[in-house]
């Protein structure tokens, strides 16, 4: 995680922005680089600017948080998309994480969790709660089952199981714990993952175990 992240806000409402600006930069660790009205200027500031996290509103004008973070996820891979919406619904969450976002969370969140949100995201991991890991199970439910990737057919047994309880939301700790490996091994096992599966983050991992049919939302 960089030493001082570099933040983007992104909502389509002056005082939202105004408040998220005022909490971050009370933090020393962070620093606002940009505020974006609409999604076009979201997309035009995480080129321009490549700030380590943006904070995506979902409905704006003009161009909504779901369309700004696929651009970005296209223009600027690099950048990281933290969702925030007032709104908690299947279809926004499938939306944003299918689109390359690396977390989601609730306008209404706490103040320190949204900072850890931020912080968990510059890390480069995913945020991926069992709320979350909750409605992509509900979402896939809905979707008739879909052939084996060969990627995923591809893959050592090993490999399929860190994958299988990435998608089960579990954490590396979580999974060292599991599968009785060092944090090392599970690092390792991760980062295959994400090469051999063309994957940027644990987000994508968890829509591949799933839409490859090696996680069935059933079980």
């Amino acid at each position: 995680m960089p030493d001082q992240i570099r933040v983007v806000v992104a909502d389509d409402q002056a005082l939202l922005r105004g408040s998220f600006r005022l909490l971050l930069d009370n933090e020393p660790d962070f620093t606002v680089i940009g505020e974006a009205a609409t999604g076009a200027e979201a997309v035009e500031l995480a080129v321009a600017e490549k700030p380590d996290v943006v904070l995506m509103d979902v409905r704006m004008p003009m161009m909504d948080g779901i369309e700004a973070t696929r651009l970005i996820g296209e223009q600027a891979p690099d950048v990281r998309v933290l969702v925030l919406t007032m709104f908690d619904l299947d279809e926004h969450v499938f939306a944003a994480l299918r689109a390359g976002a690396t977390g989601f969370l609730l306008k209404d969140t706490r103040p320190a969790d949204l900072c850890a949100a931020v912080r968990v995201v510059a890390s480069g991991d995913a945020l991926l709660g069992p709320s979350i890991i909750r409605r992509l199970v509900a979402q896939f439910a809905r979707i008739p089952d879909a052939p084996p990737r060969a990627d995923v057919a591809a893959l050592a047994p090993r490999e399929r199981e860190v994958l299988t309880l990435v998608a089960s939301g579990l954490s590396n700790v979580e999974i060292t714990e599991r599968m009785r490996l060092s944090m090392a091994t599970v690092k390792t096992y991760v980062g295959r993952l994400l090469a051999k599966l063309d994957a940027r983050d644990r987000a994508q991992l968890v829509i591949v175990a799933y839409e490859s049919g090696l996680v069935r939302a059933r079980n």
